[in-house]
């Protein structure tokens, strides 16, 4: 076992790929080496963390708003000093909403309550090829993602022509000197590049040692963490930039037929920028996926109980778009739980 955890955040605007390729990194890990994810949805019903394989991974879901905002940033900070005080894997990977702004997390990571544990690796940005170039100008995070990224991930290259992909890159030029690229479809890069992905040579099981650690020096009580944290969110030195404006709500589907949810995926107005949700016709669950207009309804082969939010769909685009997803909703069985996230620069 490390003394150090090596850090990997995943970025990437909504629907680039992010947990396609997490999938990918957990699938390929070591299984004597222990991997912790912290997956971060945008909005309070998550449906990536049900996605994510590996049933022996440990992972920790943040939901309700980006973990690089105030918001959230007390849960995601308590987080981390739970893995280092209790976990203390040997890899964690984080993959955030891409909403987010991630440029405040390199400095998060070396806190003095860690003591030097966390070691940040790498920051993937995840990106879509086929809908870069339109929300590229539109939502200020993806700026924001480009700009503290090291390695991009063109994705979805198969929906896209050459020359889109060569303006992507260009785009991406305009932050970095020599950016690595790959491009590819379904987020499948060499990972071997920034994993090390051998087995530990001096451990003879093949599974990974999940016993908890005990942290040599004292461990902060609860009213001392949260006094720290009272200290770190009034400094005035702490920098971190709302994401855009964008809300999420979620909708429960009665119907019976997927006809009802093609119909509500052709009726959405432009601006809804992601939705997502597990949704079942004759005993068989489905996952509803759509992407800035681009949509898909595919069978899941997961098990039923691992779907906490059976036909629920959460949609999300700027405020304005809500009362166009109310209308198209019309065309089927459909009612609102509600807006459960709602986040402007205005509330910071």
């Amino acid at each position: 076992m490390s003394d150090v955890t090596r850090v990997y955040l995943i970025t990437g605007f909504l629907g680039s790929g992010k947990t396609t390729f997490l999938n990918r990194i957990i699938n390929r890990f070591p299984r004597d080496k222990k991997l912790t994810l912290l997956v971060n949805e945008f909005g309070e019903i998550g449906v990536d963390g049900t996605l994510v394989e590996g049933e022996d991974i440990d992972m920790m879901e943040i939901s309700k708003g980006s973990i690089f905002c105030v918001c959230v940033k007390t849960d995601f900070i308590k987080g981390l000093y739970e893995l280092n005080t209790k976990v203390q894997p040997d890899v964690l990977l984080i993959e955030s909403t891409g909403v987010a702004n991630p440029s405040d997390l390199k400095k998060d990571l070396t806190l003095p309550i860690f003591k030097d544990r966390f070691q940040f690796a790498e920051q993937f940005c995840v990106i879509d090829a086929a809908h870069f170039l339109d929300a590229y100008g539109v939502f200020a995070s993806i700026e924001k993602q480009i700009a503290s990224s090291s390695t991009f991930i063109i994705n979805k290259t198969d929906l896209a022509p050459p020359e889109q992909i060569e303006e992507i890159k260009k785009v991406v030029f305009q932050f970095h000197p020599s950016p690595k690229f790959f491009e590819t479809t379904f987020a499948d890069i060499p990972l071997e590049k920034f994993f090390d992905l051998e087995p530990c040579a001096t451990i003879e099981s093949s599974q990974p040692d999940l016993t908890i650690k005990k942290e040599s020096g004292p461990i902060l009580s609860a009213q001392e963490l949260d006094k720290f944290l009272d200290d770190l969110l009034g400094s005035p030195d702490l920098e971190i930039t709302p994401p855009d404006t964008l809300v999420s709500v979620a909708y429960q589907w009665e119907g019976k037929n997927l006809d009802q949810i093609r119909a509500m995926a052709e009726n959405l107005p432009a601006s809804v920028v992601r939705a997502k949700g597990f949704v079942a016709e004759k005993g068989k669950m489905h996952l509803f996926s759509y992407v800035m207009g681009d949509w898909t309804i595919e069978e899941t082969d997961l098990p039923k109980e691992r779907i906490q939010h059976k036909n629920i769909v959460v949609f999300i685009g700027p405020p304005e778009s809500m009362e166009g997803i109310e209308e198209a909703s019309k065309t089927g069985d459909w009612s609102s739980k509600g807006i459960f996230h709602a986040y402007s620069p205005a509330s910071e």
